[in-house]
């Protein structure tokens, strides 16, 4: 089985959310890679969702 990168992850994520109805902001994407390459806690992840979506 070949690698895969953070990049095609998140891309293929967001493929797959973006069939579903659903947009996948710049933002979204931005935070996805810092979580992924352990810039950002999952705590922080969420957070950023929550405030971007007033919650």
């Amino acid at each position: 089985m070949p690698n895969v990168t953070t990049e095609r992850a998140i891309k293929n994520a967001a493929a797959s959310v973006e069939m579903e109805g659903f947009t996948v902001s710049a933002d979204y994407v931005n935070w996805c890679e810092k979580l992924l390459n352990k810039e950002i806690t999952m705590a922080q992840y969420i957070e950023f969702v929550k405030a971007s979506q007033g919650v």
